[in-house]
């Protein structure tokens, strides 16, 4: 009885807050620019509003006259003496927390996390489960065991901010109401090596009523396995009250396929997008493609198209000058003190009405050796609809170029790490191919001008990219593999693998 007054009062909840969430959904435009400017007026007086002029702020183009394109290298200098215990720096106030984050050319990254921006990325969590409940009229979940794949709880102090990874500073948010069906237990939590603490989770959670599921796709995947490994049964069989994964940092579409073959059976899949800058977005409707963007939980977003990118007179674009179906670099400005600041994903919008987005790749992550300039969403467009045609099963998969092959022409090297092979793997190949020449017109010329030869794809042995996260040191959080790069340090290390 307990259970169903529970589950009862969820939904109703739910469907108050998604009746409520229509007024931001069609004031998107609008309350943008007015949020910019209440941040503006806000940071007056810190030290970077006063070198920015922020006093002379009155409308969007005065603030992208004003204030630069910023990276975290950028913003380090003002980062480093709140670090120090200054005030009054980047934000009115010392932030509540760092978030700290891997951080490629500046080492670890210490994102500031306000006492006015941590509310935010809470409440993006509730509203994409209420948006959820409505919709599907389901509250089920609540009435069992829930689990977050997730980073050690444990927070260091750096004069008197706490700090720690994301994941392990939600932890400490979560809802008294919550915290009995949240597994795992403590111990487990803090638990630093990822194998290790997996094999501890699925111990724990192996026997139990598991009804909601959270975590990025490469770790979901990594936990079902050893799941099926020590029970020999499907997921859905192991868990049949299993509701909801909900599951971010990565598009799921190219994990599609494998998740399905472990869950063995039907689960709905809740997608959102949340970062340590922010929560941007999550899935609002389960019968479209694409992410609501949240224009009202502290972020002011600008775009630049991503061919600009770089450039100093890049076009930042509002919300209301957006193209459709266009990537654009991200750009953020948030009341916990980030101002223009590149956060390096790039997105693309498919719908306006409301503003819904795709995540398309990384500013840093694509390949572009010989002017081709390949994007993580074309990559797995193609092969999701390659996977269509010649069915396989993919676990991961990474492109670098060849540049300077022993024969032949330099080519893109795909690196695979099969679940399950296609049944002729040159035909595949062919059809990858194909796929990737529709999808970049600038590669299609570099094969029809036999400038590059037809991709090539050199299949790995199974772990191939897990042993390389954990070579260096990335096993597991929300830490994840580039799908493409530039160069080929990573393949080197797949190449090891080679079957």
């Amino acid at each position: 009885m307990l259970n169903l007054i529970k589950k009862k009062i969820a939904l109703i909840w739910a469907k108050k807050h998604v009746a409520e969430a229509f007024t931001f959904k069609k004031n998107a435009v609008e309350d943008q620019e007015k949020l910019l400017l209440s941040l503006v007026k806000t940071a007056e007086k810190t030290l970077f509003g006063r070198e920015n002029q922020f006093e002379n702020i009155h409308a969007i183009s005065d603030f992208q006259n004003k204030v630069q394109i910023a990276d975290y290298e950028d913003l380090k200098p003002y980062i480093e003496k709140v670090k120090k215990g200054q005030r009054n720096i980047l934000w009115t106030e010392t932030p509540q927390y760092f978030a700290k984050t891997s951080g490629t050319t500046s080492g670890s990254k210490y994102i500031p996390i306000s006492k006015e921006g941590m509310p935010f990325q809470l409440n993006a969590a509730r509203s994409a489960l209420f948006h959820y409940m409505a919709q599907k009229n389901n509250s089920d979940f609540v009435s069992g065991k829930m689990i977050f794949l997730q980073g050690s709880p444990e927070l260091e102090e750096i004069n008197g901010i706490q700090t720690g990874r994301l994941s392990g500073i939600v932890a400490h948010h979560i809802p008294n109401y919550l915290q009995k069906n949240r597994l795992p237990s403590q111990r487990t939590n803090l638990i630093e090596d990822w194998e290790t603490k997996v094999d501890e989770i699925v111990k724990e959670t192996e026997k139990e009523n598991m009804t909601l599921i959270s975590g990025i796709p490469p770790w979901l995947i990594m936990y079902f396995e050893k799941l099926i490994e020590r029970n020999g049964k499907k997921i859905t069989n192991l868990f049949p009250n299993l509701q909801l994964i909900i599951t971010g940092g990565v598009n799921y579409e190219p994990y599609r396929e494998k998740m399905e073959e472990l869950l063995g059976g039907k689960v709905d899949i809740l997608q959102t997008f949340p970062a340590s800058e922010g929560f941007f977005a999550f899935q609002d409707n389960f019968e479209k493609e694409g992410l609501l963007l949240l224009t009202n939980h502290g972020i002011f977003y600008e775009f630049i198209p991503l061919e600009e990118y770089g450039k100093p007179e890049a076009k930042r674009l509002t919300l209301g000058e957006i193209e459709l179906n266009k990537d654009y670099a991200l750009i953020l400005t948030t009341n916990s003190g980030l101002w223009a600041y590149s956060i390096g994903d790039v997105v693309r919008f498919i719908s306006k009405d409301p503003f819904r987005i795709l995540v398309s790749g990384r500013t840093k992550h694509f390949t572009s050796a010989f002017g081709e300039h390949v994007i993580a969403f074309e990559v797995e467009e193609a092969m999701k609809a390659t996977v269509e045609k010649f069915p396989a099963q993919i676990t991961e998969f990474h492109l670098a170029p060849e540049v300077n092959p022993s024969e032949g022409l330099p080519y893109h090297e795909w690196l695979i790490e099969f679940e399950k092979e296609p049944e002729n793997l040159d035909d595949f190949r062919k059809n990858l191919d194909d796929e990737m020449r529709k999808r970049n017109s600038y590669y299609d010329d570099l094969i029809s001008g036999k400038i590059l030869q037809p991709l090539i794809i050199t299949a790995l042995k199974k772990k191939a990219f897990q042993d390389f996260a954990k070579s260096e040191g990335k096993l597991g959080g929300q830490n994840k593999i580039p799908r493409l790069a530039n160069d080929r340090k990573i393949a080197d290390f797949l190449e090891k693998f080679k079957i």
